[in-house]
């Protein structure tokens, strides 16, 4: 019998509201990501960090969720990863004091929580990440027990992926090259603090061609298959979720994961056979030949080319429109669902973290603005030595190695240094027996004529 979760609830206020904004033009609603949580388990405990003096109208939703709000006071010198400290601190100060607590939620798309989801995934916690893909970074997609997209979480009014580029291609094919559009030719943004984001709030996106759910289909039956257990409903979702943490039914248009897999049926690309719930899921074997295998990846290589193209326009930041639609303009025949991708910002926050772009929320503006990224920054090469110092340095090496005497070596060793001659040392006589006496010396030769 599965274990019931307790779950603890954090909520990175700051991060999910400036994200929510500059991407779905949505204010954040807290009962949202609530509610999506409730059907995972129990949630025993409700805590949102942010400077609440700033924030009256989020102040009264969290009172009516009963969401103990934690004030955060800025430093005089700021302190930019304040919350994000609080949070994880308080966080791991749970899982050591209630043990009861073996599920954990974290409301932000922010980078900097992985070591806190590692950690938490050590003291053998269940992890849930809530965000948005346009916003959250892939890297902590991929790395908790599952994650819950804000975009899922929307009501069921679709707006086509690429609705944005497509509206501008059609101006930007009558603009002269690199000049910047108008912002009335980007759409009206809406009005700052209005609920929602009015006329242009942005509802869920259009779903994904059910074609791209099958590699990850085809692989968790075939890891069922591999345990000689039965691929039921609640078995193949906990699966594919172990395989792929980011993976959500209703990207691919289905209320429930039961009503995704009658789609899959009624696409003919598994079998399914059972009533009552009780479905039993199998493979067709050729339904995923049958399309070809588009990877995230094969979409970065003509992102590049636009970025390269309008260099100077995105040197100093460019909003996401203006650049969504150079990339509907330049490159019509790729298109983000193919790829995988329900929006194009989503895309790109893939791309941020290849490295290829990076972006930045404008809150002013309330959008979000897009920098070449690191890898059209290639380090500098490092010094190369000055001609003189290097012909030291070949100088040095050619003169020959001294010679130790004893000591092994591979290279003829140098000679010796001659030892200096000395003058034959002078005769000695032993002493008479006697001894006292004189040393004699020896009889001098006469002269002879």
């Amino acid at each position: 019998m599965q274990e019931k979760l307790n779950i603890a609830v954090f909520v990175d206020y700051d991060n999910i509201e400036i994200g929510l904004k500059s991407t779905l033009r949505r204010e954040f609603d807290v009962s949202l990501a609530l509610d999506a949580l409730k059907e995972r388990g129990d949630i025993v405990a409700k805590f949102a960090y942010a400077n609440w003096g700033r924030q009256d109208g989020a102040t009264r939703q969290m009172a009516e969720s009963a969401v103990q709000m934690v004030q955060r006071i800025p430093s005089p010198r700021g302190d930019k990863n304040g919350a994000d400290i609080n949070l994880a601190l308080d966080a791991l100060e749970m899982a050591f004091t209630h043990t009861h607590v073996n599920a954990f939620a974290i409301v932000s798309g922010d980078s900097d929580f992985i070591p806190l989801v590692n950690k938490l995934k050590e003291y053998g916690k269940t992890v849930f990440v809530v965000g948005g893909k346009a916003f959250t970074s892939t890297i902590l997609q991929q790395n908790c027990h599952e994650f819950i997209s804000f975009e899922s979480l929307l009501s069921d009014v679709a707006v086509p992926a690429t609705v944005l580029a497509v509206e501008s291609r059609a101006v930007l094919q009558q603009r002269p090259r690199g000049e910047r559009p108008e912002r009335g030719e980007r759409g009206e943004r809406p009005e700052r603090g209005e609920r929602g984001g009015g006329g242009g709030r942005r509802e869920r996106p259009a779903p994904l061609d059910l074609n791209q759910a099958m590699p990850l289909v085809e692989r968790a039956l075939q890891v069922l298959e591999r345990r000689g257990v039965q691929p039921q409903l609640g078995l193949l979702k906990s699966t594919m979720l172990q395989l792929d943490s980011a993976f959500n039914e209703r990207a691919y248009g289905g209320s429930s994961f039961s009503d995704f897999v009658e789609k899959l049926k009624r696409a003919e690309l598994v079998n399914v056979s059972g009533t009552g719930g009780r479905y039993i899921i199998e493979r067709k074997g050729s339904a995923a030949a049958q399309q070809p295998n588009l990877k995230h990846e094969d979409l970065l290589p003509p992102l590049r080319d636009v970025l390269e193209n309008h260099r100077l326009e995105i040197e100093n930041g460019c909003p996401v429109e203006d650049l969504a639609g150079w990339f509907a303009a330049e490159q019509p025949r790729f298109d983000m669902a193919a790829y995988g991708f329900q929006q194009f910002t989503e895309f790109l926050n893939y791309a941020q973290d290849k490295t290829v772009v990076r972006l930045e929320p404008n809150e002013e503006q309330g959008t979000v603005l897009a920098y070449l990224g690191a890898e059209f920054y290639p380090p500098a090469e490092p010094p190369r030595p000055e001609p003189e110092a290097a012909a030291e340095e070949e100088i040095e090496e050619d003169e020959p190695q001294p010679y130790v005497e004893g000591q092994p070596t591979i290279f003829e060793p140098n000679p010796p240094p001659a030892k200096p001659k000395r003058a034959p040392a002078r005769k000695r006589t032993s002493k008479p027996a006697g001894g006292g006496g004189a040393q004699r010396r020896p009889p001098r030769r006469k002269k002879t004529d």
